[in-house]
């Protein structure tokens, strides 16, 4: 499959009940297996994640709105002031998070009156649900914080570090969190007693991030290969070295992407390249070997046989990869 549409691919997604993947535009589109086009959004598509159910996706954009899409049908889950910055959401708890300027929102998927409203000193950048869906963390300027979900009247645990944070992730087991920051580097903490630990060394912003191997390693953009930190036992990567995969002279990897309990990572490039790895293996296999405008979107199928990419031209496709 390949595909050359009108706008920039700000997202490419695989919903577990469907066909093949879904691709959201910066015209606000939203595009479906067999080339059905649904106009989601008046402006650009900013965020996107699977819906809870399964079924579809989820797109913020910058009218505000939040919507649910699926084949032939498209529903508003909510409308705010301001840009749908981030979006995650949790098909463990049913949840659907985002934020627009200094809040992050929270909606149930199976309670059309459930809302929560959790209010922050600077812009949310970023947000995540944990692997059970009933913690989010947001990324700020000064640190991340911890809310829980449901509950509409909290004060977060503050993990802070100085400087803007931009991108949010958990370890497949709940145990590390770690953000991505404006500047060349991670910042990671152990929850369990909130010891932070710097990841520098950054050529560039590492602004994808993507655990592998049931949260044994991380993988991170940001480099001229995709960065690999290992997170295996009590400490994870404190006093450890990362390694890097893959690494081009010529590029920068802008997006990673992983088989969550495996050791496959897929890299993209801002030359436009793809390529993936088996950490247990050999090398590197290019999946997309001609050059062209920056991946800005890349995602793993739940079977691992194949990818799905888009770049900055509005160039997208799908990858088959070899067992």
């Amino acid at each position: 499959m390949h595909d050359t549409f009108d706008a920039y691919v700000a997202a490419a997604l695989f919903p577990p009940k469907g066909s093949g993947p879904v691709f959201a535009l910066g015209d606000g589109t939203v595009r479906f297996p067999g080339g059905e086009a649904l106009p989601a959004h008046e402006g650009v598509v900013l965020s996107a994640a699977l819906h809870p159910s399964g079924e579809g996706v989820v797109t913020g954009g910058d009218d505000g709105r939040v919507v649910w899409s699926r084949p032939g049908s498209g529903t508003e889950i909510a409308k705010v002031r301001g840009w749908i910055d981030a979006l995650d959401a949790s098909a463990e708890s049913g949840l659907i998070a985002f934020s627009a300027g200094r809040e992050a929102h929270v909606r149930d998927v199976k309670d059309e009156g459930f809302a929560r409203v959790f209010a922050h000193e600077r812009t949310v950048a970023a947000l995540a649900f944990d692997p059970r869906g009933r913690r989010i963390a947001t990324a700020s300027y000064g640190g991340v914080f911890l809310w829980y979900a449901r509950i509409a009247e909290q004060k977060p645990q503050a993990l802070r570090w100085a400087g803007s944070h931009i991108a949010a992730a958990w370890s497949p087991d709940g145990r590390f969190l770690v953000s991505a920051m404006q500047e060349n580097a991670l910042h990671g903490w152990r929850l369990a007693d909130a010891k932070d630990m710097r990841m520098g060394g950054y050529p560039a912003k590492p602004k994808s991030i993507a655990f592998l191997a049931k949260g044994a390693l991380m993988a991170t953009s940001g480099a001229n290969g995709a960065v690999v930190w290992p997170f295996a036992g009590a400490n994870g990567p404190m006093g450890k070295e990362a390694s890097e995969i893959g690494a081009e002279e010529s590029a920068l990897v802008t997006l990673v992407a992983a088989d969550t309990q495996g050791f496959r990572i897929l890299a993209g490039l801002d030359d436009g390249r793809v390529w993936t790895a088996d950490l247990q293996g050999r090398g590197v296999t290019w999946l997309k070997a001609q050059k062209g405008a920056p991946i800005t979107a890349l995602t793993l199928a739940p079977d691992g046989r194949c990818a799905a990419f888009g770049c900055e031209d509005g160039e997208a496709g799908v990858l088959e990869i070899a067992a």
